[in-house]
């Protein structure tokens, strides 16, 4: 089984990226082989076609509810499931994996396309492109348009296998609003080494870039009567924090996990301003205090927790309601702290609520009617034991976000990276507001934090004939109250992207389709059981009309006769 071509054509237009995966496979034995395409995705991306043809005939992918999908297939499928053909395959990906059988001499081409809007994270947007043929391939080809009217401030590229001969096949084409990256390398340079037919090919080409601001009221842009607009404010002061580390030392962390964790909250405490205060609550089935209230993060002070957090060892329960609500009270009780700041609790754990309350309703109902808006809680969960589900929603319900740190070398590297993520808060309570009358569709507007390096985007449907669209931003920043106004004029915004060749022409409204899904999606976490119907419904209904593969649409895949019929590809979650 031979692929002969292999080529990703990824464009990004404006942040919202959309690539085309085609591989194209020849049987050159005498009888029928297997023939597979395996790809990985970004998580975050939807999938939005695949198609196979085999000897010109065309075999599509169909998206269809899951429950209507699932009926069928359990119909089709007599003896016993196979697994479905997207699976999670590490803290960024998920793999698309689906084998064909073809004749002696015959050809298949299979295509996958999937869409997504690139998230600003610590000042730059990444584009992801997993690398591994597992063969050499005559021809391979990556290209990446990107075209972003603000103009682009910077771009670079990095792969996780190059070689300097590889280098060679890496051209970068690039002006004030476009760029064109080109990797198209020969056989020759594919392979390891001359003698063998092993390919060098293997890991991550990832192209990270950011695009330029004014000091304004952020940037509007339109297309067929959908607008997005993104706002990502700079250079200015930040919010002193008051931050409580509150810190699982169960048993299941003993080893590698806490040394990893004491790595990282060392590199933390490095990264504390001055002004910051904080503390440490450890737990077990016993909850701790390092200190009976906030410090501010003077250099004795930090000093002196680098000395705590040195003396973390692992055993014992798991009682997460406790020391949460006694992170809750040490912030209600906390005295002097700066007027303007932030308070935020940082939860990390491993495992399930095993000691004290361990009914996880019963804690989330706890720790919110406790917390009551007043700070953000961010939990992140230390591997596969945790219910991720739980995290995910107390921390939804209360202004922050979970993430799941994976049990790899890089573990302390993903707990600095998030706090890096959460360091700067430099707006508060931001209101993104536009006329009541002249948007339909509105995602989300109203902002609790705004940290640097990120960036808020809201997206809308223009209802009426406006020829002038005006937005207002209200906003705290430490030093002051902010607002910000801006006028777009719709028919100047809808001329920009009118004679851009590659731009899909309503990008826009699936960007509009993507965000609002994305949005109804997480909202339906924390949601009450009703309102959860609903939001489904409306995200779901969003799913088929866009045709994405979410976690509420399976896309169902028809072989030709004689194979097993029909596959399911799903959206895993990271909730599972």
């Amino acid at each position: 089984i031979e692929i002969y071509s292999l080529h990703v054509d990824c464009k990004v237009t404006s942040r919202f990226a959309h690539t085309i995966i085609t591989s194209k496979i020849v049987n050159r034995a005498n009888e029928s082989r297997e023939a597979t395409f395996e790809v990985e995705l970004p998580k975050s991306a939807f999938i939005t076609n695949f198609s196979m043809s085999i000897d010109g005939k065309v075999y599509p992918g169909i998206i269809k509810e899951k429950a209507s999908a699932q009926k069928e297939y359990d119909a089709a499928v007599s003896h016993g499931q196979s697994a479905g053909l997207v699976k999670i395959t590490g803290r960024k990906l998920e793999q698309f994996h689906v084998s064909v059988s073809i004749a002696a001499a015959s050809k298949v081409t299979f295509e996958l396309a999937y869409e997504e809007l690139l998230k600003r994270q610590l000042g730059k947007f990444e584009l992801l492109i997993k690398v591994r043929p597992k063969q050499l391939v005559k021809h391979f080809q990556i290209d990446v348009h990107i075209f972003e009217p603000q103009g682009i401030r910077f771009l670079e590229t990095d792969s996780t296998f190059m070689t300097n001969e590889l280098t060679e096949a890496l051209t970068k084409v690039q002006n004030e609003t476009k760029a064109h990256i080109l990797f198209k390398p020969t056989v020759d340079q594919q392979k390891i080494n001359p003698e063998l037919d092993e390919t060098l090919l293997n890991g991550d080409f990832v192209v990270r870039y950011d695009v330029k601001r004014g000091a304004t009221a952020g940037d509007i842009q339109i297309v067929n009567g959908y607008f997005v607009h993104y706002f990502a404010p700079r250079e200015m002061p930040v919010f002193p924090k008051n931050v409580i580390f509150v810190i699982d030392r169960s048993g299941s962390m003993a080893g590698r996990k806490i040394e990893q964790t004491r790595d990282a909250l060392l590199k933390i405490l490095q990264d504390l301003r001055p002004e910051d205060h904080f503390s440490f609550i450890t737990f077990n089935s016993k909850v701790a205090e390092w200190k009976s209230s906030l410090l501010q993060a003077t250099a004795d002070n930090v000093a002196s927790a680098a000395g705590f957090v040195q003396t973390l060892s692992a055993s014992g329960g798991t009682d997460i309601n406790r020391a949460l609500l006694t992170a809750v009270s040490m912030l209600d009780k906390a005295e002097r702290l700066p007027g303007r700041s932030v308070s935020m609790m940082i939860l990390l754990t491993d495992g399930q609520p095993t000691s004290g309350e361990s009914n996880v309703e019963v804690i989330q109902e706890n720790i919110q009617k406790a917390v009551n808006g007043k700070y953000a809680l961010f939990c992140l969960g230390f591997g596969f034991d945790v219910s991720y589900k739980f995290l995910e929603k107390m921390a939804l319900s209360n202004g922050g976000i979970a993430r799941r740190i994976y049990e790899n070398a890089d573990a302390a590297l993903q707990l600095q990276g998030f706090y890096q993520e959460v360091a700067t808060p430099i707006l508060m309570k931001i209101e993104m507001q536009y006329p009541e009358n002249a948007i339909e569709g509105l995602t989300k507007n109203n902002f609790k934090l705004f940290f640097e390096g990120s960036e808020i985007i809201v997206s809308g449907k223009i209802s009426n004939e406006l020829d002038l669209l005006p937005v207002e931003i209200k906003a705290q920043t430490h030093a002051s109250d902010l607002t910000l106004k801006e006028e777009a004029n719709v028919k100047e915004k809808e001329q920009v992207f009118k004679n851009q060749s590659y731009v899909f022409g309503n990008f826009i409204e699936r960007l509009w389709a993507y965000l609002t899904i994305q949005q109804l999606l997480e909202k339906s976490i924390s949601a009450e059981e009703e309102d959860k119907k609903t939001l489904e419904a409306q995200a779901l209904e969003l799913s088929l009309q866009y045709n994405f593969v979410t976690p509420l649409t399976s896309m169902v895949v028809t072989k030709p006769t004689g194979q097993q019929q029909t596959e399911l590809a799903n959206k895993p979650t990271e909730a599972g």
